[in-house]
């Protein structure tokens, strides 16, 4: 820490239980009191540099012995009054970053100007002060003292200049001037370091959250103030952000506890403070998301929504949580599900979790993501969309992700509204999910836990979710899902064959179409009369084939998958007769019975599928 010395005599003060005594030689002939401490001195060396000290001691009544005089309002109290005393004396004297603002405003007190001595205290310290503000450790601890002598230090601008002092550093990396660390893994060489009063210091400081840490031990109001100051000289706000967080991380123990699985080095934020009290961390919480800046991803999403957990455990104001909703809403998908597990704890507490907070959050969510939709082309959309099984997937399908897992999570809670099911479930538009087997999966986990629905309740659950979007797996579950109304198994089933016969139709034009170029490309010239060579019916004719073997290789694997389903617990029959169909046995003697309804694919059908790919190959 970079000193100022003054003064030139050897000390004479020394203390005596709460007396500070003088050892000159000569009786003192002044008291001045200040709280438990006094100072038996004298007073022709105090009145010669204070005009305050001069004024009050003509008002004093003289005594027999000794005159005194009460300074309890004096800035910095009795310790600065000491370096006052000993700057009056002449007795040599140290002026540092911790103790500058405070002899500054006592100086200002006692009124210590050049009308009374040359180079009196105020012009001393406030020289010195100019020197701290251009060192960004001292300025730092120049700023925490302010507060010890407030308001004065207030109406000399010391704090706004020491604030100022350190936006500017931030603002401007070149101008920070910090200690060389003593530790052997720091190299400096001699142009790159600065030396003033025997101290060494160097003006680099290494990445853009190299002052989080510093700036973290200021209180609360100071720390506004240099938020503000760092806002107002457009501090990128990425870096204000970051800085929010540390800060909240390190003096919100609730808030440090949910996210310290996130941060390796949480251990560091701890506070060396004592545990600050609910209401005061109330008051942080809200004042650090009043601050935030209100560009979207910001903030760390998993940081955001432990805020918003811990807002609501310390019931902080409605505005506080609105915010936190709305900003965590604005960038939804990158929310985890466990982070989405808000417990309820409003006044009601019907429900597990915080439902509700979910859907305003999600329903922010789309009124964002409808607006950034609207600006967007729909060519280009239709692109990203026929291109979406190779690209990683839009913030809108993960969010459809995220919330069919949360609705499963949810649904074992029997307290949860069949409303307020529906309601969190319909928010996501339907072509948005590609699959719907989370949403089959979180309704399938509802319906076993609330069994008491009646067959129109659970057809209305059911109609979330769209059939056709079943995977093969989630299909052959539900064909022998007891807890399905009748009418989604149908639908099921009849999707199922819908697309087994959109794959054989498809099979058969492909086959065609193989036939049809090979007739065609027989009667080609090979070479046309310009001398040009046309497209080579032999290579058509191959690719062609290839992908009638692909096709064909699919319509085998589907028929292996159908053979499995009707194998399985019971197969067709004992479904059927759950429909009820009814079985008449065939009029030939095969053991196997069919539905009086035909066959969507009969035997011929399915011989002349054979006959073709054979001839094919």
């Amino acid at each position: 820490m970079a000193c100022m010395k003054l003064g030139s005599k050897s000390e004479m003060f020394y203390l005596y239980g709460q007396s500070w005594l003088c050892s000159t030689g000569l009786p003192s002939d002044i008291i001045i009191e200040i709280g438990d401490t006094s100072f038996h001195l004298h007073k022709f060396p105090l009145i010669s540099r204070s005009r305050e000290l001069e004024s009050l001691m003509r008002e004093v009544p003289c005594e027999p012995d000794k005159s005194v005089l009460e300074l309890h309002g004096l800035p910095g109290g009795a310790k600065a009054f000491l370096h006052v005393a000993k700057f009056c004396y002449g007795v040599k004297m140290e002026l540092t970053a911790s103790n500058v603002v405070g002899l500054r405003c006592a100086a200002e007190y006692l009124q210590m100007s050049e009308n009374y001595g040359e180079g009196n205290l105020i012009m001393q310290t406030e020289k010195f002060l100019n020197h701290v503000f251009g060192y960004w450790t001292d300025t730092l601890v120049a700023l925490k003292t302010c507060e010890e002598v407030l308001p004065m230090a207030e109406e000399l601008h010391i704090a706004s200049r020491s604030i100022n002092s350190l936006v500017l550093k931030v603002a401007d990396q070149s101008l920070v001037n910090l200690p060389v660390s003593s530790g052997p893994s720091v190299a400096q060489s001699p142009e790159d370091a600065e030396v003033w009063n025997g101290i060494s210091l160097t003006p680099k400081a290494s990445g853009e959250d190299w002052w989080f840490d510093d700036v973290s031990s200021l209180s609360l109001p100071l720390y506004k103030r240099f938020i503000r100051g760092a806002s107002a000289r457009n501090i990128k706000p990425n870096r204000i952000a970051g800085s929010l967080v540390y800060y909240a991380k390190k003096h919100i123990p609730l808030l440090g506890s949910q996210t310290s699985s996130q941060s390796g080095n949480s251990s560091s934020l701890k506070s060396s403070l004592s545990t600050p009290s609910e209401a005061d961390q109330r008051n942080l919480i809200e004042e650090i998301v009043e601050l935030l800046p209100n560009e979207k991803g910001i903030a760390p999403t998993k940081f955001l929504l432990g805020c918003l957990r811990t807002a609501m455990a310390l019931y902080a104001s409605s505005s506080c949580c609105s915010s936190l909703e709305k900003r965590i809403g604005s960038q939804l998908d990158e929310a985890d599900l466990e982070d989405l597990l808000i417990p309820n704890i409003g006044f009601s507490m019907e429900t597990v979790h915080d439902i509700d907070c979910v859907q305003r959050m999600l329903d922010h969510f789309m009124i964002v993501e409808h607006d950034l939709i609207d600006t967007t082309s729909n060519d280009i959309e239709e692109e990203r969309q026929i291109v979406a099984s190779s690209q990683p997937l839009s913030p809108m399908a993960k969010v459809a992700n995220l919330i069919d897992s949360y609705l499963a999570e949810v649904a074992p809670d029997v307290n949860v509204k069949l409303p307020k099911f529906q309601s969190l479930a319909a928010v996501i538009p339907d072509h948005v999910r590609t699959l719907d087997d989370g949403l089959y999966r979180a309704i399938d986990i509802y319906l076993k836990n609330h069994h008491w629905l009646t067959d129109s309740e659970k057809e209305q659950i059911c109609r979330l979710m769209n059939c056709q979007k079943l995977s093969l797996e989630a299909s052959t579950h539900a064909a022998q899902n007891e807890r399905l109304p009748l009418r989604v198994v149908v639908q099921v089933l009849f999707f199922e064959q819908l697309k087994l016969r959109t794959s054989v139709a498809g099979w058969f034009f492909a086959s065609d179409n193989v036939e049809n170029s090979q007739n065609l490309n027989a009667n080609l010239p090979l070479i046309r009369n310009d001398g040009s060579i046309p497209h080579n019916p032999v290579v058509a004719f191959d690719n062609m084939k290839e992908r009638v073997a692909e096709l064909e290789k699919e319509y085998l694997s589907m028929k292996q998958d159908m053979e499995k389903m009707m194998k399985s617990k019971g197969g067709w029959n004992v479904l059927l007769r759950k429909l009820g169909w009814k079985l008449v046995p065939k009029p030939s003697n095969a053991n196997v019975s069919k539905p009086c309804r035909k066959s969507k694919i009969s035997p011929a059908t399915t011989a002349q599928m054979e006959e073709k790919a054979m001839e094919v190959k």
